[in-house]
Parts: C-alpha cells; sequence; structure tokens
C-alpha cells in the first residue's frame, strides 16, 4: 500500500469517526422540550458569548417585553427627532438610540445581557445539571453547584427561563411611560412651533 493510500484511508477514517461522533452527540443532546434540554442550550449560549442564541430561551412575557422596549424606544426616537428641539433633541435621541434600532427583540436582549452584565453572572453559576423538577407548566434546573433556574413551558412547547423576566417586563413598562411622556412634550412642542411668528 502506497503512502498516499495509506494517507487517503487514515483521512477518511478519521471523517468517519468525526462524523460519527457529531451524529451520536446530536441525537443524545435533550429537546428543547425539555427544562434540561432548555437549560443546556442557555449554557452553550452564554459559552459562546451568544445572548442573541439565548433569546429563543427566555419565557414569553420576557420576549415580548424585549420586543416592546424596541417599538416604542423607535417611536420615541422618531417623536424626539421630528418635534423636539435642541439641545433636547440630540440628547434624547443618542439616548434612545441603540435600542431604536435593534432590528428585534433578540438585538434588544442583548443589549440589556451586556450592559446589564447578565452573561457573565450566568456564566458564574452554569454547571451540569443535578436534577429536574417539573410541575406542570413550571419547572426547575438545580445545578451541581447548587443554583436552580426556573423555567416555564411556553406556548410552542418550548422551556423559558424566567431569570430575567421581572427587570425586562420592568423596562418595557417604563420605555411605555417614557413614550406617553415624550408625546406629550411632542406635541406641547408642536403646538408652540405652529404659534411662532415665524413658524418655527
Amino acid at each position: 500500500m502506497s503512502r498516499r493510500r495509506a494517507l487517503q484511508l487514515g483521512l477518511g477514517a478519521g471523517g468517519v469517526l468525526v462524523l460519527g461522533w457529531l451524529g451520536y452527540s446530536w441525537l443524545r443532546f435533550p429537546s428543547d422540550r425539555t427544562p434540561e434540554g432548555a437549560y443546556l442550550r442557555v449554557v452553550s449560549a452564554v459559552n459562546r458569548d451568544r445572548p442573541e442564541a439565548l433569546f429563543a430561551y427566555l419565557e414569553t412575557d420576557a420576549q415580548h417585553a424585549c420586543y416592546s422596549v424596541g417599538k416604542y424606544r423607535r417611536q420615541a426616537r422618531d417623536r424626539v427627532l421630528a418635534d423636539y428641539p435642541e439641545p433636547e433633541r440630540s440628547e434624547l435621541a443618542e439616548r434612545y438610540r441603540l435600542f431604536a434600532e435593534a432590528t428585534d427583540g433578540e438585538d434588544v436582549f442583548a443589549l440589556y445581557a451586556r450592559s446589564e452584565g447578565w452573561l457573565d453572572r450566568l456564566r458564574r453559576d452554569l454547571s451540569g445539571v443535578a436534577r429536574v423538577e417539573e410541575v406542570g407548566a413550571r419547572a426547575s434546573v438545580e445545578t451541581v453547584r447548587g443554583t436552580r433556574y426556573s423555567f416555564r413551558r411556553r406556548e410552542n412547547g418550548i422551556w423559558g427561563l424566567t431569570t430575567f423576566t421581572a427587570p425586562l417586563v420592568a423596562e418595557g413598562e417604563k420605555a411605555a411611560r417614557d413614550l406617553q411622556v415624550i408625546e406629550r412634550a411632542a406635541d406641547d412642542y408642536a403646538r408652540a412651533k405652529r404659534r411662532a411668528p415665524d413658524g418655527g
């Protein structure tokens, strides 16, 4: 047997082993329709430093809050740019810029996860699964280190992490209140502008 042929056979066998291992790992990985599977996907997203990938494993209220923050901040920024005078226009437009430019809920969550240090917090506590307690639509994953993570089954059957729901819902409510204040002030500025003798 020539060296070239032996090398080809060795590489082929190595490739088959790698593909076999990947297939076996994929088949063994629990479904995200189980609390353990959702938790392991959270771990994977944190380890890869990809908060966008973690978004799919948040509970529904947290996801909706992220979409709401993006929508309200976009509307507020548009209104500020249209009707506010300087220097407030530039200051508020810049304050809302990142969230207004976020294309979807994943991007909004990623902004919060990075600015609030949520991934670092998770990274310190995440470890292997010691046990899972499931009661109806709620579950608790206890790690080897003794940390508990609560999950809730979403309408689509995927389990969502509840850790960030309260702060995200609070941010969504704050964004809604801020928008109301911005709109009232923008209406006042627009009225004053119309009343001005030179129209501006």
